[in-house]
């Protein structure tokens, strides 16, 4: 392998070898997108100055701008939300499974110590 076959991405991305049958995939971090989408939403950077400075296609910017804006308003939902509501009671459901099986386990710890101290006829418990 030359490394003068190996390019290094912008932007915190894996580096690949030019040529290469199997090239991986660059991965970028929550927060390099979310830093690169609001410098386009400010106006910082137009769609092609952002493409060409970070090395990543236009397609794939204006995509993690069109995931950003639809996503927003989700961080903004009220307590009643559907999702948020059906966590809710999942949660009410478990706890209450708990408390029922807590119980039963003491229940069956009391009746064992009761019971325990005495062996069956066969040796057994």
């Amino acid at each position: 392998m030359d490394p003068k076959n190996w390019t290094l991405p912008l932007g915190g991305g894996r580096l690949e070898e030019r040529g290469s049958k199997m090239v991986t995939r660059r991965k970028f971090s929550p927060e390099f997108k979310a830093k690169v989408v609001l410098e386009l939403i400010k106006g910082e950077r137009g769609l092609m100055q952002a493409s060409r400075d970070y090395g990543i296609k236009d397609t794939v910017l204006s995509r993690w701008k069109q995931e950003f804006l639809e996503r927003a308003p989700k961080l903004f939902c009220s307590e009643g939300s559907g999702e948020r509501k059906q966590m809710q009671t999942r949660i009410a459901d478990l706890e209450r499974m708990v408390g029922r099986l807590t119980l039963e386990l003491d229940i069956a710890k009391k009746v064992f110590s009761i019971s325990g101290s005495t062996k069956r006829n066969n040796g057994n418990w």
